[in-house]
């Protein structure tokens, strides 16, 4: 007798499922939290709203690694629009950054032609960076985060070699070493930041540097937690040298983190070097 509930094409028809709702929800709560924060010092909404999204992205998560790993539904049809998606995302993600690094030059640009043009009464922004704001060296924490990046770069290449050719010992001590410069070069910006003499609010420079080498930090650390799970599940087994999407994908998104944080220090922070705090 025939099974009348066989699988008989390549492409997964996913089952219902509350993760979507559960992160949209998740999402919205976040963001109304970050508002009140903002105008009303609140921060319990957007606490509740994070630890909603973490839950469902969390379980929504953990149901793709169980289609994949358990449930067969991973074919190579649904690998190749995992593909697609994973390549969509990263170019909405060069769009993100996009918007930060014209609101950098934007800034720079206007402010030295209206200058020039006289229509400022002062001369603060006659040159970018604005007069008085001392930018950190480039040569220093700068050069060494970058100098950590790209090796992480060159660990998580290695690491993507070695799971292709089902060295599972490499793969895994490579991408241990990854997830190690990620957290280092966390680090470093986090120091760095500590002894910036310009906060956040000390004008458009301050306020366009820290929202795009913020926001690239932030993405740094997604990458570390993605890399992380990478490695645990690679612990457990479940990369094969013709089935690693999970992890083809995590590195994908860290080589993009990489190509921002090197524009960044081009054009942000050698291109924008004014007067070096301490020089």
């Amino acid at each position: 007798m025939s099974n009348s509930h066989a699988v008989e094409h390549d492409y997964h028809l996913v089952d219902p499922s509350p993760w979507p709702l559960v992160c949209s929800l998740g999402a919205f709560i976040t963001a109304v939290g970050l508002v009140m924060l903002m105008h009303f010092d609140t921060s319990w909404v957007a606490i509740a709203g994070a630890i909603i999204l973490l839950y469902g992205a969390y379980s929504w998560w953990g149901d793709v690694v169980e289609e994949g790993e358990h449930g067969g539904h991973h074919t190579a049809i649904v690998q190749l629009g995992l593909r697609y998606g994973m390549f969509l995302f990263i170019i909405s993600e060069v769009m993100f950054f996009t918007a930060w690094f014209w609101a950098y030059f934007n800034a720079s640009v206007i402010s030295v032609e209206q200058f020039e043009l006289g229509k400022m009464t002062s001369d603060i922004h006659a040159v970018w960076p604005p007069a008085g704001v001392e930018t950190l060296d480039p040569w220093h924490l700068p050069l060494v985060n970058t100098l950590i990046l790209l090796t992480s770069g060159c660990t998580v290449t290695w690491a993507h070699h070695a799971i292709v050719e089902g060295d599972r010992s490499t793969f895994i001590r490579m991408l241990t070493f990854t997830v190690l410069l990620g957290l280092l070069f966390s680090g470093v910006q986090a120091y760095e930041y500590s002894h910036a003499s310009f906060g956040f609010g000390d004008g458009i420079y301050s306020s366009t540097f820290y929202m795009a080498t913020g926001f690239h930090g932030a993405h740094v650390i997604i990458g570390t937690i993605f890399l992380l799970v990478c490695l645990i599940r690679g612990v457990r087994g479940h990369f094969k040298p013709n089935h690693h999407f999970g992890f083809e994908a995590a590195a994908w998104y860290w080589h993009f983190v990489d190509v921002v944080w090197l524009v960044l220090f081009f054009c942000i922070y050698i291109g924008g070097a004014g007067a070096v705090a301490g020089h």
